[in-house]
């Protein structure tokens, strides 16, 4: 050894160790972890959250062009939209209809000649940017945001 030891080292007892080779974190360390782990989660939340408000747009989007293909259908048997029942037997449904959360909730208005499908959204999807979603019988598609961002 070429560090000398107090004497109870020589005495045959356990040798004291240095202060600094005890291992563990200091303090300074301990909070700069915490510092750049609060940055990280203050960085990547708000992209997560938008994330999954775009996934619940998405799932919506699909839904409507769903219910319109439904409500084509029926005319092209019934000879008018009147009657039309979303899935479920009324005149609205939630989306997603998996199951959880509802984010949006999907009505239907038809007429003899025309009908509207409106997404409305719920919730924290309100804060979407896209807001509101819709389409009728024409194919136009309508949104609370920039329609090319948005469908």
């Amino acid at each position: 050894m070429s560090r000398s030891f107090p004497t109870l080292a020589r005495a045959g007892r356990v040798p004291a160790v240095p202060a600094r080779a005890m291992g563990g974190f200091t303090l300074i360390e301990l909070m700069l972890v915490v510092i750049v782990m609060a940055i990280l989660a203050g960085i990547a939340y708000p992209s997560y959250v938008e994330q999954t408000r775009k996934s619940k747009r998405g799932q919506v989007k699909a839904d409507l062009v769903e219910y319109a293909q439904l409500a084509e259908r029926f005319h092209t048997t019934q000879n008018t939209y009147e009657g039309f029942t979303l899935p479920g037997g009324g005149n609205s449904v939630s989306s997603p209809r998996e199951g959880g959360t509802a984010a949006y909730s999907v009505g239907f208005v038809g007429t003899q000649s025309t009908f509207t499908l409106t997404a409305t959204a719920q919730g924290n999807q309100a804060k979407d940017k896209c807001g509101d979603l819709g389409i009728n019988q024409a194919n136009v598609k309508t949104s609370g945001g920039t329609l090319s961002e948005c469908w």
